[in-house]
């Protein structure tokens, strides 16, 4: 028996809005996922759904191979609003490491990611619109992670200098 994914209505859109937000704040993603892209289905530039499945992608996120980060920064690349486009980026840079960290990967492995993720951040700063700190909200959170020292952060570093700069070659 094969069946096929019915569409819903134009009029159903804010009660699905609605919907996806409840059940990603239930911390139930893959069902904000699926209302989602039901709305996207039958209003493809719905900037609304769109930013909350990208969210709900990174919600799934465990740090392994399987996480879908190309498609939410694909999302994430498409929302039309230059501001949203930095912050939610950035938000998907920081959640990847997070997700990669709780799965055991090494601090210092990470860092590149959270340079991301803040350099995102500064540059969605730099625009945002008047009272709207979630931006610096998310950069000192990512900044009190980094200053964590139950993490080694910095034990990549000596490695990433230029030989030369280390020792002195034999004589």
């Amino acid at each position: 028996m094969e069946h096929e994914i019915k569409r819903i209505s134009t009029a159903g859109i804010a009660a699905a809005i609605a919907k996806a937000e409840r059940y990603r704040s239930l911390n139930e993603p893959e069902e904000a996922e699926s209302i989602c892209r039901d709305i996207l289905a039958i209003e493809p530039q719905h900037q609304l759904a769109a930013r909350l499945l990208g969210l709900a992608l990174t919600d799934q996120f465990t740090g392994r191979g399987s996480d879908r980060y190309r498609e939410a920064e694909a999302i994430f690349r498409e929302l039309k609003d230059p501001y949203e486009r930095l912050y939610y980026t950035g938000i998907l840079h920081e959640r990847r490491a997070k997700a990669q960290l709780k799965a055991g990967q090494l601090p210092r492995s990470l860092s590149a990611l959270f340079d991301h993720a803040l350099h995102s951040f500064a540059e969605a700063e730099k625009i945002r619109p008047t009272g709207n700190d979630d931006a610096i909200l998310r950069w000192n959170r990512c900044v009190r992670l980094l200053q964590n020292p139950a993490y080694e952060w910095g034990e990549l570093e000596p490695e990433l200098v230029p030989f030369d700069a280390q020792e002195t070659p034999p004589r």
